[in-house]
Parts: structure tokens; C-alpha cells; sequence
């Protein structure tokens, strides 16, 4: 670690403010230790004579130091949830039952008072299941279809780079031009779909001209929102737009985020997938036995009976991982950027990646189960009073979706930049959302406005390039293909392809904004300056109102 350090030591930042700032109150109260090592910039300088500043251990800074494990049951709870799921999964491929798909060739034996195998109509059966599948394989549809995924997969690497390179360097001229699109592209598929549509037979027999006219209206009722969204948010755009680009220059800086984020994902895929042959076998578990109705005897399959507990929990468990594991890339994310942000100018970070990484699966990876779990819990919630509102009458539904919405809410605010302000200090969950909460609350600074407007804008830029180049597919498939009709289809499912991918991109690029955003709060609350063009931009960003009277403001000159 002595290397490392070393790398990580930087210089002092600018102050902001001057040395009556020093007693300004802090977090907590001085008697409260910190749980994590100052890093070297946080030392006293050593020409005078040492004083003992009782504030000095307290403020916040990226921790390079050895971080203790926080929140460790729910790791181990986590981990106790995976290895069940496994170990049950592997008990299910070793005692499963192979004639589980062959129930149709057993017959009733009276003889034997049980079911017995008919081995010529298994025979027959595989010969048909063949027989189908190479006449799957031979269609020109699904030719063309995996054709087009493929390259739609392999473009999206540089489409994803130069979209990065285009809002570093050109962020106001991308949003201002795609900007129009956000309207033009929704109105053109909707005219486009509602003309095709009348003017082929097959698809106006099965849409009637009512329920045309009324998907068209229902569509330019969306689009009049989104131009209700443009408009009420057109004072903001200006800022967003510099924010956004402030938040892709830090990104450029640590592009090996773009290897490491995927590769999290394919690790989670991998380790779905083994989840998912373990449910495909527990179905395995069980016996063929003979059922009477009405005095006539036929074998049905009858399943073990701990199988649908077991679903629950694997079930259950792919769920939590997911959650955990956007959380995890989620606090890597927040914990490169950081060490990018708190460096000197200019200079990247040694092994930054992989700090963050040892410290996500190591350190902190209670703290990502606790996250984890908050979402996930959310989530189910939300969705169980979404699916009970038609099962709980008047009244008592609208109180219960109220009081739960609330809830949820209340639940969200608290892990916004919670595991970004983690990542930065290593500290447990509780403690990083009350000191997040506090450090927004001290300095003036809004906890939502960071995300409604970049998300959006960015959501529509993606949606614009997603659909010009699903009009290119298609365009091409036209020339070169006799696909017909279905080309729309093959053109659809590359647009889903590519909006997924640039979508991903664009989830890392709100998480690089929120820890900028952190990153500037600290600077803020330390009065200090570690990337000036950061304060340049986020300086204008809105006061937070609820604050404004518990707290003097401060003048940020920068």
C-alpha cells in the first residue's frame, strides 16, 4: 500500500474561504472520532509549531486507507441466500429425474398397479423435435436476425465512444440539435404506423379505424407531454447541458470503466445463467405416478414437493443479486471518479479500478447488500400495491398506495448518493445516508435536481440515435433482403439491442454526475477547490429552499 499512497498524494486545493471557515460546525460533534484514515493532503502543514484542531480528522475526504468491513450481517445473510440456492441446485441435478419429459410414453400397467415406458413412441417424438429444429435453423429470418443483432452488438462499442467523445467536446450543439427530434421522431413513427397500417388489408382487418385513430391520438397526447417537460424545464437545459459535459470529460479520464462495467454485467449473466440450469433441472425432481379419475387410471407427474420453495428462494436471490450487483457497479464507478476528482490536475490516479474494486467486493460489500436489499424491497412493493389495486376497493386503496408511495419515497431520497458518498469514505450504509444528508443540507444543495433533467435529456438522445439507426437497418434490409414485413421486426429488436447498450452508457454517465456532484459538495464544505472547471459549472446550480434558513449561505468565488 506504501507505493499506492504515494501515488495518490496530491497537492493542496485552492481555499475558498478563509480561516474562520475552520469553525464552522461539521457533521458530527468533535468528540466523535472518524472511522476512516485522512488521506496525505489532510496533513498539517509542519513549518509552525502544532496546534490541535479538533475538526481537522473530520473532514471529508476519499479514504485511501485500510477500511474496516461495514454492515456485515447482511453479507453474510446475502451469501447464506446464494450458497442455498446452489447447494440446493446442485442436489436437484444429481437427483433429478430424467423421465420427466417422456410422461406422455408412459402407460398404466394393471398388471403392475404402476406406469411403465413405451420406448417406441420416444423414438418418434426426438425424430420430430429434430426434424423441427433444423427447419427453425434454415429460415432466412432468423438469418438475418442474428446477423443484424451481431453487428448492431459490435457497433454499439464505438457508437458508445463516440457518443462520449461527441458530448465531451460538443455537448451544447448535440442536446440543441437532437433536441427537435425528441418530437419529430414520436410524430413521424406514429403518422408513418398509422398510414402503413391503413393501407395494408391484413392490419387495418385486425385494427378497425377507431382503434387507429385512437392509438394515433393517445401517442400525440405522449408527445404533448414531452414537449410540456421541454418547455417547463427549457431554463435548466443550459446548465444540464454543461453539467453533462463536466460529467463526460470525467469519464474519458477513467474510460477503462467501459471494460470493467461490462464485464460486471457478463459476470452477473454467468452467474444467472448456472442459476437458471439449476431451476430448469430442480424440475426434474419428482416421479411419475398413476392418477384414477372416474375409474380410469393415467400417469401424471408429480413434483417433490420442497421444488416451488426452492423457486421462491432462487427466485428471490437472482433478484437481490441484481440489485446489488447495479450498486456495486454503482459504487465503482463512484469510487474512481472520486480518486480522479480529489487528484491533482491533469494526472490519473494509480489503480484506481482496481481500488474501487477491492473495496466494492471487499470492504463494502455489506453496505452493497444493504443497498441492494433497500431497492430490491422497494421494487416488490411497489409492484405488490400496483398489482392490488383492483383486489382493495375505494377508499382503503387510495390511503394504502398513498402511505406506501410515501413510504417508497422517503426510501429513495435516503439511497440517492448514499453508496456514492460510501465509495468516497468507506463508511457504513446508515452512516453515509445521515452524513450525505447532512453534507447536502449544510451546503445549500438540492438531493434531486442533478437527476431530473441530465437523465432525461440523455434518455432522449439515446431514444433519437437508437430510432435513426433503426431506420438505417431497415433501410438496409429493404435493399439486400425479401424479408418483407418482417424487416420491420428485425429492425425493432435492433433498436431495443442498441437503446439497452446505449442506455447502459448513459446509466454509468448519471452515476459519474451524481459523484461529481458529491465530489463538489465536499470541495464545497471543505472550502476548498480540486477541479476548478467542476465548481465553474455546479456553482450555479439551484439552493436547496429547505435549508436556506437553518444555514448562512456562503459566497463561492471561484
Amino acid at each position: 500500500m506504501g507505493s499506492t499512497e504515494e501515488d495518490t498524494t496530491t497537492s493542496k486545493p485552492t481555499s475558498l474561504y478563509d480561516a474562520a471557515s475552520s469553525t464552522e460546525p461539521l457533521l458530527f460533534k468533535p468528540t466523535t472520532g472518524s472511522a476512516y484514515p485522512s488521506p496525505p493532503i489532510e496533513e498539517p502543514p509542519q513549518s509552525g509549531p502544532s496546534e490541535s484542531d479538533p475538526t481537522q480528522s473530520l473532514q471529508i475526504s476519499f479514504n485511501y486507507g485500510p477500511r474496516p468491513f461495514k454492515d456485515l450481517p447482511f453479507l453474510i445473510l446475502f451469501l447464506l441466500f446464494v450458497l442455498c440456492t446452489f447447494a440446493f441446485g446442485i442436489f436437484s441435478i444429481f437427483h433429478r429425474n430424467d423421465n420427466y419429459s417422456n410422461v406422455s410414453a408412459f402407460t398404466y400397467d394393471f398388471n403392475s398397479t404402476s406406469c411403465v415406458q413405451d420406448t417406441s413412441f420416444l423414438s418418434s417424438q426426438l425424430w420430430v423435435s429434430e426434424t423441427s429444429f433444423f427447419a427453425l435453423s434454415s429460415s432466412s429470418l432468423w438469418t438475418y436476425l442474428v446477423w443484424t443483432l451481431v453487428i448492431t452488438s459490435v457497433l454499439s462499442v464505438p457508437l458508445c465512444l463516440l457518443l462520449l467523445l461527441l458530448l465531451k467536446h460538443y455537448t451544447k450543439q448535440i442536446v440543441y440539435v437532437l433536441l427537435p427530434f425528441f418530437i419529430i421522431m414520436p410524430v413521424f413513427f406514429d403518422v408513418y404506423w398509422f398510414v402503413a397500417c391503413s393501407l395494408s388489408s391484413s392490419c387495418s382487418d385486425a385494427f378497425p379505424l377507431v382503434y387507429r385513430i385512437l392509438v394515433l391520438v393517445f401517442i400525440l397526447l405522449i408527445v404533448g407531454v414531452i414537449v410540456w417537460i421541454i418547455v417547463a424545464n427549457w431554463h435548466r437545459i443550459e446548465l444540464t447541458v454543461r453539467i453533462i459535459g463536466v460529467a463526460s470529460d470525467a469519464l474519458s479520464r477513467n474510460l477503462g470503466l467501459f471494460l470493467v462495467m461490462p464485464l460486471l454485467t457478463v459476470g452477473l449473466l454467468a452467474y444467472y445463467a448456472s442459476i437458471v440450469v439449476f431451476l430448469v433441472f430442480s424440475r426434474f425432481n419428482g416421479k411419475i405416478v398413476a392418477k384414477e379419475s372416474n375409474g380410469e387410471y393415467t400417469c401424471v407427474w408429480k413434483q417433490d414437493s420442497w421444488v416451488p420453495a426452492y423457486f421462491t428462494l432462487a427466485i428471490l436471490t437472482m433478484l437481490w443479486s441484481l440489485t446489488s450487483m447495479v450498486e456495486a457497479q454503482v459504487y465503482v464507478t463512484s469510487g474512481t471518479i472520486a480518486q480522479w476528482y480529489f487528484s491533482k490536475d491533469d494526472t490519473k490516479p494509480h489503480r484506481s479500478i482496481r481500488r474501487s474494486l477491492r473495496n466494492a467486493f471487499g470492504p463494502s460489500s455489506g453496505t452493497i447488500c444493504l443497498s441492494g436489499l433497500l431497492v430490491f424491497v422497494v421494487r416488490v412493493v411497489r409492484a405488490a400495491v400496483d398489482s392490488a389495486r383492483e383486489d382493495v376497493p375505494g377508499i382503503v386503496n387510495l390511503v394504502l398506495r398513498c402511505c406506501v408511495n410515501a413510504l417508497m419515497s422517503a426510501i429513495d431520497f435516503l439511497n440517492k448518493f448514499t453508496i456514492n458518498f460510501a465509495a468516497i469514505t468507506g463508511e457504513a450504509y446508515c452512516t453515509s445516508a445521515r452524513m450525505t444528508y447532512e453534507l447536502l443540507r449544510r451546503n445549500l444543495l438540492s438531493a434531486v435536481f442533478v437527476e431530473t433533467v441530465s437523465t432525461r435529456l440523455l434518455a432522449g438522445v439515446i431514444f433519437v440515435l437508437s430510432s435513426v439507426y433503426a431506420i438505417a437497418v431497415c433501410a438496409i434490409l429493404k435493399g439486400v433482403s425479401d424479408l418483407g414485413v418482417n424487416m420491420y421486426t428485425v429492425a425493432a429488436l435492433a433498436w431495443v439491442l442498441l437503446i439497452l447498450v446505449l442506455g447502459f452508457f448513459v446509466h454509468v454517465l448519471d452515476n459519474v454526475i451524481d459523484t461529481v456532484y458529491i465530489c463538489y459538495a465536499i470541495d464545497k464544505d471543505r472550502g476548498e477547490v480540486y477541479k476548478h472547471e467542476v465548481h465553474d459549472v455546479y456553482f450555479q446550480l439551484p439552493i436547496s429552499r429547505n435549508s436556506r434558513s437553518s444555514y448562512p449561505s456562503r459566497t463561492l468565488d471561484v
